[in-house]
């Protein structure tokens, strides 16, 4: 049986952690370790799961490997007592929020003989993979631009520590521009060479001192020249969390996906708000899944460190070239 365990319940995907985790084959949940002790009883109580009151608690029972759901600052820290531990880690994105850091995970986890993986659920999904598969084939022929849209809500009323910079290390921008970037990368395999992003608080100002709207352009080594708005530019009771639409225009036509909209609309009384309940697959547990074949195969993970650091520095060269206003060539210095 296979030991997994979650290092800190801070990130709102915990409990799709928690839930996944419990549904893999041949896998048990051994616990969560948070240092904030009344959020981590009180996820440990409600998934019926075990609440470690160290992170070297949890890594002292030796699990096979952990799930990574702190803050995003946190995360070096957190990879680095996994790795010396011995445990394979998934990592939630962004991978980190600097370089350095990023850099850091990777080489401990290197030493270690361990396995680092990114969490990029979209990489799982079934619209996704299909994307690539026909991109694979030839299909619609080369892609000649992309136009991208990840806006969603501010999701400091679930988690304040979002809009906190020390803590998230930015705002919509480092939230939405690593999954499309990591998508798009995928897809093409190719990596950007050049960013242009105008960025900052359109949408929340003197209410929250990080960004919340974003227009990233993105330029690729294979020509290729993507738009995204990564904006949080729904209100904070719109029921959607991302809202991840892409346009791939290809050669031979148009690849159009919207990865969000599998979802029954429910209008609750008690609360007077929309509500949307999903019924698409759960990427997130084919995303587990793979963390626990990469374990158990002995192999890199379908997605790894080195993809969320590349995704990553897409973001922060977003935030030089929005602080400058001025292009800027990756990979950064």
């Amino acid at each position: 049986m296979m030991r997994m365990g979650i290092m800190s319940a801070a990130h709102v995907h915990t409990a799709s952690y928690a839930a996944s985790l419990k549904a893999a084959p041949g896998v048990t949940l051994l616990g969560l370790a948070d240092d904030d002790a009344a959020r981590g009883r009180a996820f440990a109580a409600a998934h019926g799961t075990r609440f470690y009151d160290s992170y070297a608690a949890l890594l002292a029972d030796k699990p096979h490997g952990v799930v990574i759901c702190s803050e995003n600052t946190r995360h070096r820290e957190m990879a680095e007592m996994a790795a010396q531990a011995g445990a394979h880690v998934i990592c939630e994105k962004p991978l980190a929020t600097t370089l350095a850091d990023g850099r850091a995970m990777i080489q401990a986890c290197r030493d270690a003989g361990v396995n680092l993986m990114t969490a990029f659920p979209m990489r799982f999904h079934p619209a996704a993979v299909a994307v690539k598969a026909s991109l694979d084939r030839g299909e619609m022929g080369a892609i000649r631009c992309c136009n991208c849209t990840n806006q969603g809500r501010n999701p400091d009323n679930l988690r304040p520590w979002f809009t906190q910079k020390a803590l998230s290390g930015g705002g919509a921008a480092i939230d939405h521009i690593v999954h499309v970037a990591d998508l798009l990368r995928w897809y093409m395999g190719a990596e950007v060479v050049e960013v242009y992003a105008e960025i900052d608080n359109l949408f929340y100002k003197g209410e929250i001192d990080v960004d919340s709207a974003g227009l990233v352009m993105m330029t690729f080594d294979n020509g290729v020249f993507a738009s995204l708005d990564c904006s949080w530019s729904r209100p904070r009771f719109y029921p959607i969390w991302g809202n991840v639409k892409i346009d791939l225009i290809c050669a031979r036509g148009l690849l159009r996906t919207e990865y969000f909209i599998q979802n029954l609309k429910v209008y609750r009384g008690d609360t007077k708000q929309l509500e949307l309940q999903s019924w698409a697959s759960n990427a997130d547990q084919v995303m587990v899944d793979e963390f626990v074949a990469s374990i158990r195969e002995g192999r890199a993970p379908a997605v790894t460190g080195e993809d969320g650091l590349e995704a990553a520095e897409v973001t922060l060269a977003a935030y030089r070239s929005a602080e400058t206003h001025q292009p800027v060539r990756l990979p950064l210095a």
